[in-house]
């Protein structure tokens, strides 16, 4: 049975689509998904499912959070191999993981919208698409950088959810029990 990581984007951040894990472990739980848990208060929910259907887990995933907590939330999905891909691709390995994130994307950018790209880098800051990740390298932390999760949503015309370094390596242990 395959273990899926789901990423809920934008659930608890400023006390907006607020949810308790206990709450979304239960959820998750009553759709029949086996060895639930929860990581942090930022969406991260490590389940085994029978289906390996990505696209009809994040259908069924979404349309329950709809209807329990009455707000919509996008569902993105990775398996625990694409954690370990993820892991072993970094791009930037002498970064320190505070200074590193990955921003998971919803589905593959258009050629288009990839090549039309004109991310707001400042000076040291760094990324690389690879695949339906981002990878981020922001050595003076992210929280003044330009290169956010809602820029390369608009410019490449997809949904994304960002996780710390930490965090992807903290999912990908989990996903490994």
């Amino acid at each position: 049975m395959p273990t899926h990581i789901s990423l809920l984007r934008g659930i608890n951040v400023g006390g907006n689509k607020q949810i308790r894990m206990a709450d979304l472990k239960a959820l998750y739980e009553s759709l029949d998904f086996s060895a639930v848990a929860t990581y942090v208060q930022s969406g991260n929910v490590l389940f085994d499912a029978d289906s390996a259907d990505s696209a009809e887990l994040i259908a069924r995933i979404e349309a329950a959070i709809a209807q329990r907590f009455g707000f919509d939330v996008t569902v993105l999905l990775r398996t625990a191999d694409d954690l370990r891909r993820i892991l072993d691709n970094n791009p930037f390995p002498a970064a320190q993981a505070t200074q590193l994130h990955v921003l998971f994307l919803s589905a593959l950018p258009a050629p288009a919208a990839i090549a039309a790209l004109n991310v707001p880098a400042a000076e040291g800051e760094a990324w690389l698409l690879a695949g339906q990740e981002i990878y981020l390298h922001y050595p003076n932390g992210s929280g003044r950088s330009k290169m956010t999760g809602a820029f390369f949503e608009r410019a490449l015309g997809v949904a994304a959810s960002a996780r710390n370094w930490n965090s992807v390596n903290a999912l990908h242990n989990l996903a490994h029990r």
